[in-house]
């Protein structure tokens, strides 16, 4: 977070996400592949968003986004945010724990990893 001075001269704090009023360029309004686990991703966010689930809303998203340090904000990219954001909505929730979290992504990395013999 940055201290700027807003039009009455006050000092405000700024995100890192805040870029209203900074000159960045133009923005390169091209289409591009996704990737697959973007896709999901996204096909996430709608499936737990849903009116008939409501595991998640677009504010909470939007804080757990707003609330990443400046260094993870420009490392990660647009989906890993949101994926982030997805994952603390559903600890902060209880509808999954740190430990189920951890056991599924071990199991994936398992997966990953090439077995003997081959």
């Amino acid at each position: 977070m940055s201290l700027q001075r807003d039009q009455s001269g006050a000092l405000a704090a700024r995100g890192v996400h805040d870029m209203g009023g900074i000159d960045a360029g133009r923005v390169a309004c091209t289409e591009h592949e996704y990737a697959l686990w973007e896709k999901r991703v996204d096909a996430l966010n709608v499936l737990l968003a849903h009116p008939d689930r409501r595991l998640i809303c677009v504010d909470e998203l939007r804080r757990h986004i707003e609330g990443l340090g400046a260094a993870a904000y420009d490392r990660m990219t647009y989906y890993e945010r949101w994926i982030h954001a997805i994952t603390q909505a559903l600890i902060q929730r209880g509808v999954i724990s740190i430990d189920d979290l951890a056991r599924k992504m071990a199991e994936v990395e398992r997966r990953r990893e090439p077995t003997a013999g081959s």
